[in-house]
């Protein structure tokens, strides 16, 4: 599986040739990535939850790309009204050939830009033979994650927030990273945008340094292997 970040919590996974898009956010950095949907096969969209940095391109994306597949919460699902769908809930889960996309609880809320109510924020855990990988979405830290390696077994790479403000900050997700998720690696998300979610390098290196976790800062546009 390939991974290419693209700003906010918008990431390219490409696997066995199928696309999934999460959280279309790419058009705010795109000067930076050079990202463009009219050129990129999509296959699947993949939503953690409704406010606007998540979303913000999600029509875009489908006008684009009509026979792509919304996956998201029913309540997400339905407000886009787009034929294709597969509206799932907490213990859900999405089956693309050999991977498996099981719907989490993330602590965080949800609604649109237009005030509608958008479900329960979620995260999402991608089940691959021998692997498993979690999008945390956006969220706090939280004492369910505990249970997240306990179910589905180890999570070999887990994306975290680590902007603060509106999530957790890199010393909370590098505690939920050792403590909790029991993951060897992260790569952080949801920083920089804007003003209120800019971090500290250095500092946001040093508190997954301290708790032995190999940790990503990525660039926009870089692409990972996993």
């Amino acid at each position: 599986m390939k991974i290419k970040f693209l700003g906010q919590n918008c990431f390219l996974f490409t696997h066995n040739g199928k696309t999934i898009l999460s959280d279309p956010f790419y058009n705010f950095q795109k000067d930076k990535t050079g990202f463009d949907i009219t050129a990129q096969k999509i296959d699947y969209v993949l939503i953690t939850h409704a406010h606007g940095d998540h979303t913000a391109d999600v029509a875009e994306v489908l006008a684009n790309h009509p026979d792509a597949t919304v996956i998201g919460q029913p309540e997400i699902c339905g407000y886009f009204k787009h034929a294709n769908n597969i509206d799932i809930n907490f213990g859900g889960s999405a089956k693309i050939d050999d991977l498996k996309i099981s719907m989490v609880p993330a602590s965080h809320t949800s609604s649109f830009p237009d005030g509608t109510y958008g479900g329960e924020a979620a995260g999402y855990i991608f089940r691959l033979p021998g692997k498993n990988l979690y999008l945390a979405g956006d969220t706090g830290v939280s004492a369910e994650m505990a249970i997240f390696p306990k179910v589905f077994g180890k999570l070999d790479v887990s994306i975290l927030p680590i902007g603060r403000h509106y999530t957790m900050c890199p010393r909370k997700a590098a505690f939920a990273a050792k403590e909790l998720l029991l993951t060897p690696k992260v790569i952080g998300c949801h920083f920089d945008t804007f003003e209120p979610i800019k971090i500290n390098h250095d500092n946001a290196k040093k508190h997954f340094a301290d708790a032995g976790i190999e940790f990503s800062l990525p660039e926009l546009g870089e692409e990972f292997e996993f």
